[in-house]
């Protein structure tokens, strides 16, 4: 996840083009190994386990070798020597930008050494983010305002995790500068208890669709109830983990069920970030607010649903 942060600081400076960004990324992601296919590969997994723990990660917010090794299929050594394994196949931003002949190394390196004076960085923090710890990104991410930090951290958080896993591995996300804007669709969940919280997924046609792809697991092609369906199961999905998470941090809370509206704007105290995809952007809604949330739809959408 670091490097996509990375690349688009040094696009953001004019030290690489967009195309050249987006062609290191994709050579950085045909090397990157998963998981589960290395496991099965190095014969410590059958495919039918690897997809057992697949299905768990839809419940609980653990890492894939952890699951594994909780349920008996990994031992802890196991683990230690796959993960090094998936660091030594997978090329890194500097690499894939070396090869290309898009920056040299020592380039690369003064970036990085700006990066981490700019964003006030310590070395532990800096070594954090580069190994893809995402409660550091976030927290780095939100370090201008500690109290948006400590109401909606950890939900943003897992909710990197969740799009990593499950939709897209190549994602970043920024705090939105400007008001929400009118998506083709949105979909919301109210989380009610002690921590009451609006969700809300608010997307144009193309980020809504990859979304639904992913989650489906088949490629669609139009907004059908199918496509509703599955990015409303996906945010579903996301805040139940996110209850098993607050519960065992005693907290209980309950949620209420989906729904989706088309071209609606969200109004009241509400903070908006962007999620930035291979497919496109879209807006996550959020608000600890929720009794004064308004939801206005103009009454030609309504025929759409």
């Amino acid at each position: 996840m670091f490097s996509q942060y990375f690349g688009h600081y040094l696009l953001n400076r004019g030290l690489i083009t967009k195309e050249q960004l987006t062609d290191a990324l994709e050579l950085q992601k045909s090397v990157h190994v998963k998981f589960g296919v290395m496991a099965v590969d190095e014969g410590f997994m059958t495919p039918l386990q690897v997809g057992v723990v697949h299905e768990k990660q839809k419940q609980l917010d653990k890492r894939f070798g952890e699951i594994a090794v909780d349920l008996g299929y990994l031992t802890n050594e196991q683990v230690e020597l796959l993960v090094s394994n998936q660091k030594q196949k997978h090329l890194f931003l500097a690499q894939a930008l070396v090869d290309r002949e898009y920056m040299t190394i020592e380039q690369f390196g003064k970036a990085l050494n700006d990066y981490k004076n700019e964003n006030s960085l310590s070395d532990e923090q800096f070594e954090a983010v580069k190994n893809g710890s995402i409660e550091t990104l976030v927290e780095n991410i939100l370090v201008n305002d500690s109290e948006k930090e400590a109401v909606f951290g950890r939900y943003l958080s897992l909710f990197m995790k969740n799009m990593i896993r499950f939709i897209d591995d190549q994602v970043y996300i920024e705090v939105a500068e400007k008001e929400v804007i009118v998506g083709d669709w949105l979909v919301h969940q109210e989380i009610l208890g002690e921590v009451p919280f609006f969700t809300a997924i608010n997307a144009d046609e193309k980020a809504f669709l990859h979304i639904a792809s992913k989650h489906a697991e088949e490629e669609l092609h139009e907004v059908d109830e199918m496509a509703r369906a599955s990015v409303s199961e996906f945010l579903n999905l996301h805040n139940g983990i996110y209850l098993v998470n607050m519960s065992n941090w005693g907290v209980e809370l309950e949620m209420k069920p989906q729904q989706i509206n088309g071209r609606a704007t969200v109004s009241g105290d509400i903070f908006v970030v962007n999620i930035h995809t291979t497919k496109g952007s879209f807006q996550l809604i959020l608000s600890n607010q929720p009794e004064n949330i308004t939801i206005e739809q103009p009454i030609e959408s309504l025929q759409t649903l």
